[in-house]
């Protein structure tokens, strides 16, 4: 699916679902946590801004960058993820779709 057909009706069926990133040596699992929608301050704008909320294990902590999420239903998508922080769920990490 391209990257501009993806809006927040695309991953709201997939909250607790896991996301795979795949590595050489392996690959790490990211739990989607929350989609919510983000206010938009342009009104003519194609689509309604939303952000994703990830969670995966405490280290080892993901740069931000682009990273190819693989997900059973939605396929392989490249998400520019960027980590938040850790919490009580493990390392947060959130993408921005505007």
């Amino acid at each position: 699916m391209p990257a501009e057909a993806l809006t927040l009706e695309t991953f709201r069926p997939h909250l607790g679902s896991v996301f795979v990133i795949p590595f050489i040596e392996g690959h790490l699992e990211l739990t989607l946590s929350e989609v919510r929608p983000l206010s938009s301050r342009v009104l003519s704008a194609p689509h309604h801004p939303f952000a994703l909320l990830f969670h995966g294990p405490v280290s080892p902590v993901l740069p931000q960058r682009i990273y190819p999420l693989e997900h059973p239903t939605l396929g392989r998508q490249e998400i520019f993820i960027v980590p938040i922080g850790p919490d009580g769920s493990g390392m947060g990490y959130e993408a921005i779709f505007s």
